[in-house]
């Protein structure tokens, strides 16, 4: 439950006027209502209706001839670090919003909140209760886009925890005011096409198998009724016939041409669907003289979207000459905060257009497998909440959790509206804290990692920040040694940035620099960061990262979408290393380094078992005398 605050009531209010007030505005009328002289608390079902309650009622709705005031209920001991900020412009990009929550401190967690209302709503948890106070005083009125901004407390259960439980406040708000709930990794979902989005889960269940990534289709509205067919018929008989689970998101967007569908199931059990479909709105566009040609539209997360493209658009263009259909791709600025999905459509006949359903979707589950790949090889410390770096084109995020048993992040689940895993939004996870328990001296020392990062000369100023404080905050965020080297000439376009750090903090570290040169307009709306990447290796090992005849480089290559270059000219350093050259988006450059890490650490136990001394002789049996 969320309980709130009802204040400014007239000393004649009575609980059955409360409830009728609730009852008038379609609010979910509850018998837990608390009232006192001038005030009141109401509890409400979950974090939705109370968010409702707030923007309705709250300075509209008037009771006995006063306004009402309606905020969370948030006793002062228990006002910390996290506040709610409501009636966000849902075409606010991410940079915008990541930028505004930043002025006012060190922000550690972004959470989007799943709502009914038109404007996006965030939790955001600040590294201290100070910079959570002044966050909500400079942003409370402060207009954005012509919308003007609400911000109020939310329970921090951390801040909770450390009080003696006379302290926490009735038992009531104990058990229902849970804090925001952390999302679930890897969110690939939700969009402006397909509807609302959805809040994590916080769960302490362990780990369970990744899902399959399933495939999400926009189809025309006037077809919607034929797919569900006369009693839900059609879609029964579709799901049974191809062992598919298929929502259709029609309630949502109200009005809108188009109503999205996601299918969950094997790819075979995912195409097979998707080729029902097509053929049941082919006879209907037939049945109904539609002239209207009716294409295939795929939606896909834009961080999985570069690789389907490959490098100068090669994939695209050989699924199209196998496939013999025309692709199109929506274009980056369609991308908002609602919506980090890009529309892939296919014209063609519907046996041309299912072969290319079926190529798309394998492409896009491979970089869907790289992304999780990425993250499982690089056994990075539990509980760092790797989503909502800012990195990607979209503004919206993408990047797994490296959630364990322990850790605050929730096991995937189908359950909710989000297609992919779980019910979490795009922003969740921004700086999560390690769960409780996984403190620096549980951890083994792992391996100090150096790598050369090599970015525009004039965003020197801006990552550094005013009085170093930008690349201060970076580097304790990170935990990480972060430094600028000296430019080689005065014309220089790039300067190297060295970081220094084991994987954990080079995966943090690296992704904030990608995502402030995002944010900070080095790159335009219809670019991808790409950066080039430097890291060293033994000279013993270029040939093994190199392959016979470039095959393991090649591979490499295909693999990441990154390019990957080890010179042959190059003379060791005095340590026997040289460099490999690695260019490519976040994700990319990531996978190759810890592809190239991974090749490094062969070769080093490789050389170890041979260095090892034989084994002694076993030890003669003494002779019994």
């Amino acid at each position: 439950m969320n309980k709130l605050y009802v204040g400014n009531l007239s000393p004649t209010v009575t609980v059955e006027d409360l409830k009728q007030l609730f009852d008038e505005r379609k609010l979910p009328v509850t018998d837990q209502v608390l009232l006192k002289t001038g005030y009141a608390f109401v509890d409400f079902p979950d974090q939705k209706w109370a968010i409702k309650a707030i923007e309705t009622l709250s300075g509209k709705a008037e009771l006995h001839g006063k306004v009402i005031e309606v905020d969370y209920s948030v006793p002062k001991k228990l006002r910390s670090r996290k506040i709610q900020v409501r009636n966000i412009p849902p075409q606010l990009q991410w940079e915008v919003l990541d930028g505004l929550l930043s002025d006012h401190g060190a922000v550690e967690n972004v959470e989007q909140v799943n709502t009914d209302t038109d404007t996006a709503v965030v939790n955001v948890t600040y590294a201290t209760k100070e910079e959570a106070k002044e966050a909500l005083e400079k942003l409370t009125g402060h207009t954005v886009e012509d919308h003007s901004l609400s911000v109020s407390y939310i329970l921090d259960a951390a801040a909770a925890a450390l009080l003696p439980p006379q302290a926490q406040g009735p038992p009531k708000l104990h058990r229902g005011g849970r804090g925001p709930r952390t999302g679930d990794p890897l969110d690939y979902g939700g969009g402006a096409a397909g509807g609302h989005m959805g809040m994590g889960g916080l769960t302490g269940g362990p780990r369970q198998r990744q899902p399959e990534l399933p495939l999400r289709i926009l189809v025309p509205t006037q077809f919607v009724g034929a797919i569900i067919g006369k009693e839900g018929l059609t879609i029964k008989n579709l799901t049974k016939e191809t062992q598919s689970k298929v929502d259709i998101h029609r309630k949502e967007n109200a009005g809108a041409a188009e109503k999205a569908i996601t299918i969950h199931s094997s790819p075979e059990g995912c195409s097979s669907a998707c080729q029902k479909i097509l053929h049941i709105m082919e006879k209907e566009a037939n049945d109904t003289n539609s002239a209207e040609e009716v294409p295939l539209k795929i939606l896909a997360h834009n961080s999985l979207v570069g690789r389907l493209i490959g490098k100068e658009g090669r994939n695209l263009k050989k699924i199209e000459q196998d496939t013999g259909t025309k692709i199109t791709i929506s274009s980056l600025q369609d991308l908002t905060i609602y919506n980090p999905e890009r529309t892939i459509t296919v014209r063609g006949g519907v046996e041309e257009c299912c072969n290319a359903e079926v190529e798309i979707m394998r492409k896009l589950r491979e970089g869907y497998e790289n992304d999780i790949a990425t993250i499982n090889q690089t056994n990075l410390i539990p509980g760092l909440n790797l989503n909502a770096l800012g990195i990607f084109s979209s503004g919206v995020p993408l990047l797994p959790s490296s959630a364990g048993p322990h850790s605050l992040q929730g096991p995937a689940s189908a359950a909710g509206y989000n297609p992919f895993l779980g019910t979490s939004s795009p922003m969740a996870g921004l700086y999560g804290p390690p769960p409780v328990g996984n403190v620096p001296h549980q951890l083994p020392m792992l391996e100090q990692e150096v790598t050369y990062l090599y970015i525009p000369t004039q965003a020197v100023g801006a990552l550094i920040g005013k009085k170093g404080q930008h690349i201060k905050e970076l580097a304790r965020f990170a935990g990480a040694s972060i430094k600028i080297a000296p430019a080689d000439s005065p014309d220089s376009s790039e300067r190297m940035v060295i970081i220094t750090g084991p994987p954990e903090a080079q995966f943090k570290a690296q992704g904030r620099i990608f995502g402030k040169l995002k944010e900070e307009n080095f790159f335009t709306a219809k670019e991808e960061v790409k950066l080039e990447t430097q890291i060293k290796v033994p000279s013993c090992a270029a040939g093994r990262v190199i392959g016979k005849g470039g095959k393991t480089v090649n591979e490499l290559q295909n693999l990441t979408s990154a390019e990957v270059i080890v010179p042959r000219d190059q003379t060791p350093d005095e340590n026997d290393e040289v460099f490999v050259k690695i260019f490519g988006h976040f994700f990319a450059s990531q996978t190759a380094q810890r592809k190239i890490r991974e090749i490094i650490q062969q070769v080093k136990q490789q050389e170890q078992k041979q260095h090892q001394p034989p084994p002694p002789p076993p030890p003669a049996q003494q002779q019994s005398k």
